[in-house]
């Protein structure tokens, strides 16, 4: 899920904002590889974007949006964590980088002509890829869900227990496939998390609001209380 890059990008705000200071995301991705070896591009904007994980940069711009869908998620390897810093290099060879690049060719014209049925095809041979590295014990499960409902495909956390089937989010039918897969899934004893839709809208620049009264709206732009900092 990215929880721990959100966990520093969070820090990275909060320290940023007690000194009235406005980073870029771009500065915040740097810090953020700085700060635990690699990060996700959780920094950027909705865009769907080819990063490297371990230098905080952008790769490639894929596009404006993914093509809409909904992601029935759920956990794998009944939740146990997955100690992300013990996990091995993925050992590539030329076969494995071809493989990746026609993958990428076909995100490519996924987003390019909104093809929800290409964009789970790709994702879907992703997740069977990781296999070898973080292993799902569930993915044929998951897989059997897509097919049972009438999903696009599946797709996996690669550094994560996370999972979740893909929907069109166009699909007539849509309420009547997702109702399926959560009963295939909970039948299969996969716990069901949360279903919501993507590409979800949300920038750096996009704020929550407060939870409490007392609570004060984050943001570059928000008004700022005074704050007694130690010494640095």
């Amino acid at each position: 899920m990215g929880s721990s890059t959100s966990d520093v990008i969070a820090a990275v705000r909060a320290v940023a904002a007690a000194f009235a200071v406005e980073l870029s995301p771009e500065e915040v991705a740097r810090i953020a590889v700085r700060a635990e070896t690699a990060a996700d591009p959780t920094m950027l904007d909705a865009r769907p974007v080819l990063f490297a994980q371990r230098e905080g940069r952008v790769l490639e711009d894929l596009g404006p949006a993914l093509p809409p869908g909904v992601v029935v998620g759920c956990l794998t390897g009944g939740g146990r964590p997955v100690d992300t810093l013990t996990l091995p290099p993925d050992p590539y060879g030329a076969a494995d980088l071809a493989a990746y690049e026609h993958l990428r060719a076909l995100l490519r014209r996924a987003v390019a002509d909104a093809d929800p049925l290409l964009l789970g095809r790709v994702s879907t041979e992703s997740a069977r890829r990781n296999q070898r590295i973080a292993p799902k014990p569930e993915l044929d499960l998951l897989e059997r869900a897509a097919r049972h409902s009438g999903g696009t495909g599946v797709q996996v956390a690669h550094s994560g227990n996370v999972a979740g089937v893909l929907f069109d989010a166009a699909a007539p039918d849509l309420t009547e496939r997702v109702r399926e897969c959560v009963c295939f899934l909970r039948d299969s004893d996969v716990p069901v998390t949360r279903i919501f839709r993507f590409p979800s809208g949300v920038t750096e620049r996009e704020h929550g609001r407060p939870h409490l009264r007392s609570d004060r709206p984050t943001g570059p732009g928000e008004p700022r209380r005074r704050t007694r900092l130690p010494a640095v």
